[in-house]
């Protein structure tokens, strides 16, 4: 018997040239092969006659070779093999485009079972390519359930179902890892039969079940690592903090807290005077303050003698929080510093001495807050910011250079309950939903290119106003068979054709930090019109004259991205807007971009943008801290999500984790899982 861990190359027909072309699949094991798991199925069972065909509709019937088949050379490369086929209700032109195997093995008089489409009207039928098997062959290609795999180039379906076959004969399926008795509770199958039955089906229904086991484990081994999560947590002791007077802090702020803001503080001053960790997820809509949070939260940490680090997915949001920070709290007393990975090498020396001798008290910075060459003195709470773009181990990573620090992070994206529950499961949920006075509301637009004269016209009219437009593009430059608008073509078309006594800006991800920040801190002066850019302005740009944003092929972001973007706008007292442009004409687009331009609820646009596209393009390719799910779907799945959960609590809470096979298991893949969803840490 092989192992699950074995390389795919110890298998027949498997070489250096086939391996390559699996692991772009990311298969490299016999367990990775067998959970590729089936994208569909085609139902290739049930049978009908030549008269039940239909146009495209593919199906499978038999009939007998009415002639003996012919073959041409059309031209170099091709050829052609033409036969016709028949059965009691009527006959069938089929054509093979440089098949000699149908030529060879096709023979007249014999009956054979065929599944492909139909094309053209009745009168004319015929069929293109089918594919077919003698009456007496077992059934390989026809009169069964067909799984359809995702596959990569060099990689026929045919190929990957018979190697994945070979796997299952080879070595055993991934062992149990449910109890029987949830098993018996929930109507879930055994592993073993499962993960047989969703390669090999015997009827749909069969497939469904198999397909319905592997979704309820990947939610039971992730719900039941984060209820282990919170249990070891529970388990931790730390310092209470004494010291939670916050006047100071308060009195310092140029502005009045909402209530929303001081009821979350409160929770974060509850929980650091409870004696375990805190580990708390606040959530908001772009503009709710939660940046006040953070800094009320690290300013009792300073007062008890701790250190504080917030680490951001970007070093322009880094800078932007260290400088609105360092404005505020150095009055207080408090000692703020700035760590990038775009630091000289001495500058980062020099800082990173100061946090290991103590000599600054509340660090903000990127990934390099997380390198083995950071040391803090006495950190004490852990803050993350755009928690969605950092995986589970990155925020452990941070918390582990600390003795038990209490951890807060943030998110600026609406995230739907459902998916809250499973991403965040360990964490306690606090909700900012209320925006600060003053905010102005933002008119949404979805327009296609003939609207182009009336965009460009509102630009220019916002210009005289005195008022400054952003313009976001998907890309940063143009590439071979690329029909997108990029920035920096785009820009340069903005200043030489359309806007010529305007003054344009360009900003992408690509320049140098400082290059960057020059531009911004340029465009927050009011010394250009138009900032034309990426989504590297999605966070880190505040500027307050700008009313209007013009998102070009916006339909190439998710909802919850450009629901970020327009919270750009609608900062100061003039009326904004955003318009929305885009070629596609999909009726699932079109919906999606008009569910956007219909509401300003950053929630109810979360629970839409998961239901239309999912989770991963809910939160963008850049997207790292989301388990990596090989069949259960978050956006069509979420019953048995649900039930997984609960099943995944009252296991746990009934036995823990026991010494039993299924919980060594169960350990083992709920490792294997975090280590999938960790995200890169450099």
């Amino acid at each position: 018997m092989a192992r699950l861990t074995d390389p795919v190359t110890i298998l027949k027909g498997v070489g250096a040239a086939r391996a390559k072309q699996f692991a772009v699949l990311n298969i490299f094991t016999l367990e990775d092969l067998i959970c590729h798991f089936p994208r569909g199925y085609e139902d290739r069972n049930q049978l009908v006659t030549i008269r039940q065909l239909q146009p495209g509709v593919s199906a499978c019937f038999r009939a007998m070779v009415a002639n003996t088949p012919r073959t041409a050379h059309i031209r170099k490369g091709l050829d052609m093999t033409k036969v016709q086929v028949a059965d009691t209700t009527g006959r069938l032109n089929l054509t093979f485009f440089n098949a000699k195997y149908a030529a060879e093995q096709l023979q007249y008089g014999k009956e054979y079972f065929f599944y492909g489409a139909v094309n053209g009207d009745y009168a004319g039928y015929d069929m293109t390519n089918p594919v077919f098997e003698a009456v007496d062959a077992p059934p390989a290609v026809t009169r069964r359930i067909l799984p359809v795999y995702p596959l990569t180039a060099g990689l026929s379906n045919a190929v990957m179902g018979k190697t994945i076959r070979q796997a299952l004969e080879l070595c055993p399926v991934p062992q149990e890892i449910i109890p029987e008795e949830i098993r018996r509770k929930y109507d879930i199958l055994p592993a073993e039969r499962a993960y047989t039955a969703i390669h090999e089906p015997q009827t749909m229904q069969e497939a469904e079940s198999a397909k319905r086991r592997l979704i309820f484990e990947e939610f039971f081994v992730f719900s039941a690592g984060l209820s282990l999560m919170r249990a070891a947590r529970a388990e931790v002791s730390c310092e209470i903090y004494r010291d939670t007077e916050l006047s100071a802090f308060y009195e310092a702020l140029p502005f009045q807290l909402t209530g929303a803001q001081t009821k979350v503080i409160g929770q974060i001053l509850a929980d650091f005077q409870k004696g375990t960790p805190m580990n708390r997820l606040v959530q908001g809509d772009v503009g709710s303050g939660k940046t006040m949070v953070a800094a009320a939260a690290a300013f009792c940490a300073v007062r008890n003698g701790y250190q504080v680090g917030l680490m951001a997915p970007t070093e322009i949001l880094a800078e932007q929080h260290f400088k609105s920070l360092e404005r505020l709290l150095t009055p207080l007393g408090i000692r703020v510093g700035l760590l990038t990975g775009s630091m000289t090498p001495k500058n980062k020396a020099l800082i990173r001495q100061q946090i290991a001798q103590g000599e600054l008290d509340f660090i903000i910075g990127t990934h390099a807050l997380v390198s083995d060459q950071t040391k803090f003195a006495k950190l004490g709470l852990v803050i993350t910011d755009e928690q969605h773009r950092f995986g589970v181990g990155q925020r452990s990573a941070l918390s582990a250079k600390g003795d038990a620090p209490h951890l807060l992070v943030m998110s600026a994206t609406p995230i739907p309950r459902t998916l809250a529950l499973l991403l965040y499961g360990d964490l306690d949920v606090s909700i900012l939903d209320e925006l600060p006075p003053g905010r102005q509301s933002v008119d949404s637009f979805l327009v296609g290119e003939s609207y182009r004269p009336r965009i460009n016209a509102f630009i220019r009219k916002q210009a005289e106003q005195g008022h400054q437009c952003y313009v976001v593009c998907p890309a940063v430059e143009q590439t071979d068979g690329m029909s997108l608008k990029a920035a920096t073509e785009w820009a340069q078309t903005l200043q030489d054709v359309v806007f010529p006594d305007l003054k344009i800006a360009l900003l992408h991800g690509q320049m140098k930090g400082a290059e960057k920040e020059t531009v911004m801190a340029s465009f927050a002066r009011g010394e250009a019109d138009v900032l034309v850019a990426t989504t590297v302005i999605e966070v880190g740009v505040d500027v307050p004259n700008a009313t209007l944003m013009v998102i070009e092929d916006a339909d190439r972001f998710g909802l919850s991205q450009l629901h970020q973007l327009r919270g750009r706008v609608g900062r100061g007292s003039a009326k904004s807007y955003c318009i929305l442009t885009t070629h596609n004409r999909n009726e699932q687009t079109i919906a999606r971009l008009k569910a956007l331009c219909k509401t300003t609820d950053g929630f109810a646009i979360a629970q839409e943008d998961l239901k239309l596209r999912g989770p991963g393009d809910f939160f963008g390719s850049r997207q790292s801290g989301l388990p990596a799910f090989r069949v259960a779907s978050l956006g069509t799945d979420l019953q048995t999500l649900t039930t997984a959960q609960q099943a995944s609590k009252d296991w746990i809470e009934a036995y823990g984790i026991s010494d039993s096979p299924e919980a060594s298991a169960l350990r083992q893949r709920i490792g294997v899982l975090f280590d999938r969803c960790m995200g890169t840490m450099n």
